[in-house]
């Protein structure tokens, strides 16, 4: 069951299957999973599995007036509610509580804890870049992806600092969070809010993204691409002297890739 292929079409998921996600059971295996799952009935699931039973009831109420059955509307929603709940809750309580979350076997359960972690108002950056980090890290694709979405209205709003505090992200060993730092700061990222000081001025992100600019990677090497790719659409000059920077300084298999990718949009102008 955990090592299944996964249907291509959330109406070709086995029962079998729905019902143990549904229950937060197993993970999702591929995206048409990720994007069946119902978090309304899994949250019933989660609750009643941290003996939070009494709470339940409030919180579907809020997000009944709120819904949106949009999932990146969705998975943010059912994180304030729980972050509203954990406020409330003694902090050793609220500290385990954010454990099981954040630990949970269920992918999509994962990813409520990584919105919590960006939706608390109490946090720095530094803290939320901090407590993000294992997220960044996960084994699972959609985990990953919610962690810098989740964090990326903070970096947005602190846009300098954030870089600096991401060269280390992007010299760390882990191409997960290589991966991190570039997609964090994409200046058009996918599903997430424009930034508008990277549209229009991309050099800020340099230093970043030269750290990276022969990832051995193709994760890596996929995101510094579409970052530049994304950047041409208002800076296309700007993206082509970059490019050929790189291919004069670093002539690396990595490198060519990389600025290959980056000018695919530019070459069908």
């Amino acid at each position: 069951m955990i090592n299944r292929k996964g249907a291509r079409k959330a109406a070709q998921i086995p029962d079998e299957v729905m019902i143990l996600l549904q229950s937060g059971q197993i993970p999702t295996v591929n995206l048409a999973e990720w994007l069946a799952v119902n978090h309304f009935s899994l949250l019933r699931h989660i609750v009643e599995e941290l003996e939070l039973q009494a709470r339940y009831e409030r919180m579907r109420a809020n997000l009944e007036k709120a819904a949106e059955n949009k999932i990146m509307k969705i998975i943010p929603a059912i994180a304030k509610e729980w972050l509203t709940l954990l406020n409330e809750l003694p902090p050793k309580d609220a500290e385990h509580v954010f454990a099981g979350l954040a630990s949970h076997p269920s992918d999509s359960v994962r990813c409520w804890a990584a919105y919590i972690v960006g939706l608390d108002e109490r946090l720095s950056l530094e803290q939320k870049l901090q407590r993000i980090r294992p997220f960044a890290a996960d084994g699972h694709f959609g985990v990953r992806e919610i962690a810098w979405m989740a964090v990326r209205e903070s970096v947005s709003g602190e846009i300098d600092a954030a870089i600096r505090m991401l060269h280390s992200w992007a010299q760390d060993e882990d191409a997960n969070i290589r991966r991190f730092a570039i997609e964090s700061i994409r200046p058009q990222g996918v599903w997430a809010k424009h930034i508008p000081q990277l549209k229009e001025a991309p050099e800020k992100a340099l230093s970043l993204l030269e750290l990276v600019k022969s990832d051995p990677a193709k994760y890596v090497q996929d995101s510094v691409s579409n970052w530049l790719n994304d950047a041409s659409k208002m800076r296309p000059e700007w993206v082509r002297q970059v490019c050929e920077a790189w291919q004069l300084t670093s002539n690396t298999k990595e490198t060519k890739r990389i600025v290959t990718r980056a000018q695919r949009s530019l070459n069908r102008a």
